[in-house]
């Protein structure tokens, strides 16, 4: 072979190499991108649109804040789908596809794929600031001689862990029930609970912190706030981690959520100290505490 056909030789092998680096290139670029959903462009969201200080029709509660932090980080736009967080909820929500996520349910809940964890908070006692009452735990004498309010659900199975808590210490005669779900006809119906402490309706309310914290703060009588204790008892905790919550199958949706959350836990705890949310921190094998975020 000539000088010449060497020359094309070399000239052939030369395209044939780049041709094949190009194709791998191109394999490699698919297989990196194939694995990494697209970020949604729109969210469907299901909020109650009466529950202060969680969610509203007029997206005032905190959760609302929040689920604009997450749509604001993904680039998304957002719409809302309302319907009361009352019994059979996620159902007819998440389970007909009627909307693409749920914030601030329990994490693990069933029915639901729910996300990592963005507050941890707690049941808590709620009295007035000037009664005697600080410092209270379930198994505190005190409370045998006062009068008590406890968030009922309705059916006994599905009561909040204070009520069931007191009811298996004996505290029945001097309890009264505050339907979670309230006179819908109002606003924020579950606040009632809080309302009736400051009226001196009650000495004390068990309610869950988020409300507590909320209305308490917002009330012309003052208020005091204690964690529930103890807290550990496996068949009724009164603490608990909130994530938001997605149809099963949206796994995509999930790690793109939690990648959020992450990146936005200071500004999610912004969020909830502005709301006035108690904060429970998570106890480590170790001893050691750590916040959710």
């Amino acid at each position: 072979m000539g000088a010449s056909g060497r020359d094309h030789e070399r000239l052939y092998d030369h395209h044939q190499g780049r041709e094949l680096r190009l194709l791998l290139a191109a394999l490699l670029l698919s297989v990196s991108t194939a694995g990494a959903a697209e970020l949604p462009q729109h969210l469907i969201v299901c909020a109650d649109p009466n529950n202060l200080p969680f969610s509203n029709r007029a997206r005032q509660g905190f959760e609302n804040k929040i689920v604009d932090l997450v749509a604001k980080d993904l680039g998304a736009q957002i719409s809302y789908v309302w319907w009361a967080q009352r019994r059979g909820y996620v159902r007819s929500t998440l389970g007909e596809a009627k909307c693409d996520l749920w914030p601030g349910v329990a994490t693990g809940v069933d029915r639901m794929a729910t996300t990592r964890p963005y507050y941890r908070s707690t049941y808590v006692f709620v009295t007035r600031a000037g009664a005697p009452l600080n410092h209270l735990t379930l198994d505190d004498p005190r409370l045998k001689g006062v009068s008590i309010g406890v968030q009922m659900i309705g059916n006994n199975a599905m009561n909040t862990p204070p009520a069931h808590a007191i009811a298996n210490r004996g505290m029945i005669d001097n309890v009264r029930g505050y339907m979670v779900y309230g006179d819908y006809s109002r606003p924020n119906p579950p606040s009632t609970i809080i309302t009736a402490v400051a009226k001196n309706e009650i000495d004390v309310a068990l309610v869950w912190g988020p409300l507590a914290g909320y209305f308490a703060h917002r009330s012309a009588m003052p208020l005091r706030i204690d964690a529930v204790t103890p807290a550990a008892d496996p068949r009724w905790p009164m603490v608990f981690d909130i994530s938001m919550g997605v149809r099963r199958n949206d796994r995509a949706l999930i790690e793109q959520l939690n990648a959020v959350l992450e990146r936005e836990s200071p500004a999610i705890k912004v969020i909830l100290n502005a709301y006035h949310v108690p904060l429970e921190t998570r106890l480590l094998p170790d001893g050691a505490q750590r916040r959710v975020y």
